[in-house]
């Protein structure tokens, strides 16, 4: 614990650091600040804290909510069963239910050494594409592999061969501190043996990506497209050495090509469409947006197995999930008005991590659902694409997201990730073992800010994490 005088002490320190560059100055809290989430923010903060309703759901609103979570809990099973509402699981598939990657509707984490699946970390593959290739980029975003798709598949049904399994080891790098901290930087490979359908391309792209918390998806969704561009900068006109810029991607329900503002590379334009995929890509499951299941057209076995009808997540059930992914609250902030948090968030500002990390938006008028409509939500993040820098590159485009390039996660909740599952590992792959070394991974349009961060000394790295954990 920090003796009061001490935290008074960094409070005025952390103002005096900041006030040289003019940026805001908080000395108290913002009005409505611990409501992340405006009238939807939710008010627990134990290991349900993100699979919970929206706070501002009517009692029957919540009955319906309810009813979404039975689909996105519950596991599904192959055909031909008698659970005819769930039937049609595979034959390849990464699980059997939704909330086996986003466990308690949190963050997933890279497999361990003896672990028998990746579970909640996917690969996608996919090959470079030339220009040949346009009309495929501009639907699908990449050119899958030709055997295996664009996503590996490490589990399947009875009689059908798994795609492979997946892997990782680390080696280790230092990053120290200017009064000499050092910390331990994991640096991922990816492992995948036992291929079932052949060698892979030779210049197959991998890309490993852990499942992202679930927590207010809809208020994200709910953000007019043009307040988002906003904040883009692609050319970097201003000269901030930031240039966040959008991903542009296929709209499978209106057929044209929108704004992209989900997944990790900003991927998929609708909530709706990303339970499609989701649906289809790791569990095996078609709908009427999303009518193919994940066999490649080498893999006849995966074809003739059973399914479970034309279409095996009905339109009222993917309905069903899109609610409840819509109004799962975010919980509201803890110790929002505390002098170490603020001089925490001082820090964050003096360090530029709002460059990207944009703290707040007004969510549309005529958003998908009255709830979610017209709230003052504090996501942290601009939902734009920033080149990170080398070390965190996947080298895989995506749309026209590059190899170097991220969508910027929310923030909100993040404090809550021990509290819900268990563990705290950060960014796209689960490399980070915590805050600190997520943002010592930061370069590319990242790096100013990080090499700030590593100016702080020990009372400051513990002032930004306590801020950070406020979230």
């Amino acid at each position: 614990m920090f003796a009061p005088h001490r935290i008074a002490l960094l409070l005025a320190l952390s103002l005096s650091l900041v006030a040289c560059d003019n940026p805001p100055l908080f000395t108290q809290a913002e009005p409505g600040e611990a409501l992340s989430a405006g009238s939807a923010t939710v008010r627990k903060a134990d290991q349900n804290a993100f699979s919970l309703p929206s706070a501002n759901l009517s009692p029957t609103r919540r009955l319906d909510f309810s009813v979404g979570n039975s689909f996105f809990r519950n596991p599904w099973v192959t055909s031909p069963a008698t659970t005819t509402a769930r039937d049609g699981l595979g034959p390849l598939l990464n699980t059997n239910a939704c909330q086996n990657c986003h466990i308690k509707d949190g963050r997933g984490h890279p497999p361990g050494p003896d672990a028998q699946s990746a579970t909640s970390m996917l690969v996608r593959l996919s090959i470079p594409a030339g220009s040949e290739h346009a009309a495929i980029i501009q639907r699908l975003g990449v050119l899958a592999e030709p055997h295996y798709g664009s996503q590996l598949q490490d589990m399947s049904n009875p009689g059908v061969s798994p795609e492979g399994k997946v892997r990782v080891s680390y080696s280790t790098q230092l990053v120290r501190f200017a009064d000499g901290h050092e910390i331990e930087l994991r640096q991922p490979s990816l492992n995948i043996s036992q291929l079932g359908y052949g060698a892979l391309h030779p210049d197959t792209l991998f890309s490993a990506r852990i499942a992202p918390p679930m927590i207010g998806l809809g208020l994200l969704e709910a953000i007019a497209d043009a307040d988002i561009l906003a904040n883009a900068d692609p050319d970097d006109r201003n000269g901030d050495g930031i240039s966040g810029r959008a991903n542009q991607v296929w709209d499978r329900a209106q057929q044209r090509t929108t704004l992209g503002r989900f997944g990790w590379k900003a991927g998929q334009p609708t909530l709706n469409q990303q339970n499609a995929e989701a649906f289809a890509n790791d569990m095996g499951l078609t709908s009427t947006l999303v009518a193919q299941d994940n066999c490649s057209e080498l893999q006849r076995d995966c074809h003739n197995a059973p399914n479970g009808g034309e279409f095996e997540v009905s339109d009222s059930i993917l309905a069903s999930v899109l609610f409840y992914t819509r109004n799962l609250g975010v919980p509201a902030r803890r110790d929002a008005d505390t002098p170490h948090v603020l001089a925490g968030k001082n820090l964050f500002y003096r360090a530029g991590c709002q460059g990207c990390h944009t703290p707040q938006f007004t969510t549309a008028t005529n958003a998908a659902e009255p709830e979610l409509a017209n709230q003052a939500i504090r996501p942290y993040s601009d939902l734009l694409l920033h080149d990170m820098g080398t070390g965190l590159a996947d080298n895989r485009p995506e749309f026209l997201a590059n190899g170097q390039e991220w969508r910027t996660p929310p923030l909100w909740g993040i404090g809550l990730t021990a509290t819900v599952n268990g563990h705290t590992q950060f960014l796209h792959d689960g490399r980070a073992r915590n805050l600190l070394e997520a943002i010592a991974w930061h370069g590319g349009e990242a790096q100013a800010s990080k090499q700030v961060v590593l100016t702080f000394n020990a009372d400051e790295r513990a002032a930004l994490l306590a801020f950070l954990n406020s979230l």
